[in-house]
């Protein structure tokens, strides 16, 4: 029996007019931004729930759920802090992460890099065991028509 576990996360929000927008811990200079309860940084509400899933633990609506008022507007920064430190507290150590931002506009080849060192500040992994890319749907879906966007995690753990 191995100690190696995969686990994958997803998040999908709207965009909106004239809100912020953040992702991975990092504020894009966008004139929409993520429609949420808490801040809407998918990035890490999809990272967040890899981890979770990986130490089967749930997802982040178990331990933050969009109905209690006292997560309204968090720092999603938090959530993840949270969820590694369940993950310490159960032995696990992370090893990768891959994660895959569907996104129309803006292009994000330039802000990337950010993003992977952001991420790096909590996962401390390294940022050779970390990538972080972008992709469009191709003018489809709602995604496609610039009314939403969503991103794909996946990642690798291993209980010590």
């Amino acid at each position: 029996m191995t100690n190696i576990r995969v686990g994958m996360g997803y998040d999908i929000h709207r965009l909106k007019d004239n809100i912020p927008f953040i992702l991975g811990g990092i504020r894009l200079d966008h004139f929409k931004g993520v429609e949420a309860h808490s801040d809407g940084d998918i990035l890490f509400h999809a990272l967040a729930d890899a981890l979770l899933g990986a130490a089967c633990l749930g997802d982040i609506g178990h331990f933050f759920p969009d109905t209690d008022l006292k997560y309204k507007n968090m720092d999603s920064s938090l959530i993840l802090s949270s969820v590694i430190q369940k993950l310490k507290d159960l032995s696990f150590i992370i090893i990768n992460v891959d994660i895959t931002i569907v996104l129309e506009k803006p292009k994000l080849q330039f802000v990337l890099p950010d993003v992977k060192k952001s991420i790096d500040k909590y996962l401390n992994i390294g940022s050779s065991n970390i990538n972080v890319k972008a992709t469009t749907s191709e003018g489809m879906g709602f995604i496609g028509t610039e009314h939403g966007v969503a991103c794909y995690a996946v990642t690798i753990i291993e209980k010590i």
